[in-house]
């Protein structure tokens, strides 16, 4: 039996899999109970876990997403960024969407389904300031996304989050409140701290995975590049993931079994704002004319989040034991598990786009 042509893209991708890649889901509720259950009945493991810090980042987890999105930025044709760049349509729509619609979504929901809890509030509202440039990069890839887009468009992100984060949380935090009548709350960021984040976790992996793009079909020619080098390091994205969301949960899982009737409320902005900043951006990109592969790029780098920024400026505002802090925890939590079934999402979707090639992921 065949399938038909409209579930030819998703059965060819779907086929293509390796076994990490078809249980994922599986993998990652694995690793989430894990770390969860680690930092429960070792203690201690969260005290070393938090010993040495990147950027107000622990090592491990500064580590994890490093080894997490090394390959797949190696796997970019940096030769073809320039017709990314010319796209105007994905340009726009990306800054527009990232820099404009998400902090104010996530703000009005902040204050439409928390009014009475103005810790996690601020909490959810430093989340929507922060806008992804690592984990997306590995949701943009399962669904077949635009790889070189998405390398343009979190570099774009992290311009942009070292010029407006300071800038938009004090609009957000303490301006626009003040000018509604609504309660307000500091944020004492350092533009130096954003810089160095952005250093860390997008500048490191980009230059290592440039240069190995550079000097490996130098020496050894694009089809060994493409045919023997990349899948062997493939899998590598999928273990940094898995590794980093361990020893995320190990330093953050007490607090989350501690609370969870916060973590709760805290949840139900966060899957509201996720599904209408992923379904927005996607149906922007088919509406404007971009194509599956580019709609998709669109709709992961505006609906994912830099949890990772979103948590140390939480911690260093805050302190580690606020509510700010909780709220910023539970954005990896509920952000997840929801981009993982919007990978799925995102496939079966593309049999309404024109043109439904499967492009070569090797």
């Amino acid at each position: 039996m065949t399938a038909g042509p409209e579930a030819a893209p998703e059965a060819a991708v779907r086929g293509r899999l390796s076994t990490l890649d078809k249980y994922l889901p599986v993998w990652i509720g694995a690793a989430m109970l894990a770390g969860i259950a680690l930092g429960q009945w070792v203690p201690a493991v969260a005290d070393a876990l938090n010993a040495v810090q990147v950027g107000g980042i622990s090592l491990p987890i500064a580590a994890g997403l490093l080894l997490m999105m090394y390959p797949v930025l190696a796997k970019v044709r940096y030769d073809r960024l320039d017709t990314v760049t010319a796209d105007r349509r994905l340009l726009v729509s990306s800054i527009a969407l990232n820099w404009l619609v998400g902090p104010a979504l996530m703000f009005a929901l902040a204050w439409i389904l928390l009014p009475d809890l103005p810790e996690f509030r601020t909490g959810l509202i430093i989340v929507g300031l922060a806008r992804c440039i690592a984990m997306v990069i590995i949701w943009n890839d399962l669904a077949c996304g635009d790889r070189e887009a998405a390398a343009v468009l979190v570099a774009l992100n992290s311009v942009f989050q070292v010029i407006a984060f300071g800038a938009l949380g004090w609009l957000y935090l303490d301006a626009l409140p003040r000018w509604l009548g609504l309660d307000t709350a500091g944020l004492d960021v350092s533009g130096w701290e954003i810089a160095l984040n952005v250093a860390v976790f997008l500048g490191v992996p980009l230059a290592a995975g440039y240069l190995t793009r550079v000097f490996g079909e130098r020496s050894k020619g694009r089809e060994w590049y493409e045919e023997r080098f990349l899948p062997r390091i493939g899998p590598f994205a999928l273990y940094g993931l898995l590794f980093t969301i361990v020893v995320l949960f190990a330093l953050q899982g007490e607090a989350i079994v501690a609370r969870p009737w916060d973590v709760g409320r805290i949840a139900l902005p966060l899957l509201v704002y996720f599904a209408l900043m992923w379904a927005g951006s996607f149906a922007l990109g088919r509406g404007v004319g971009l194509g599956y592969e580019r709609s998709t790029t669109l709709a992961f780098t505006a609906a994912g989040n830099n949890f990772e920024l979103a948590i140390a400026v939480a911690i260093a505002t805050f302190g580690a034991a606020s509510g700010q802090a909780l709220a910023g925890v539970v954005g990896p939590l509920i952000e997840v598990p929801v981009l993982v079934g919007l990978v799925y999402v995102s496939l079966w979707a593309r049999r309404f786009f024109p043109s439904p090639a499967v492009p070569n992921r090797n």
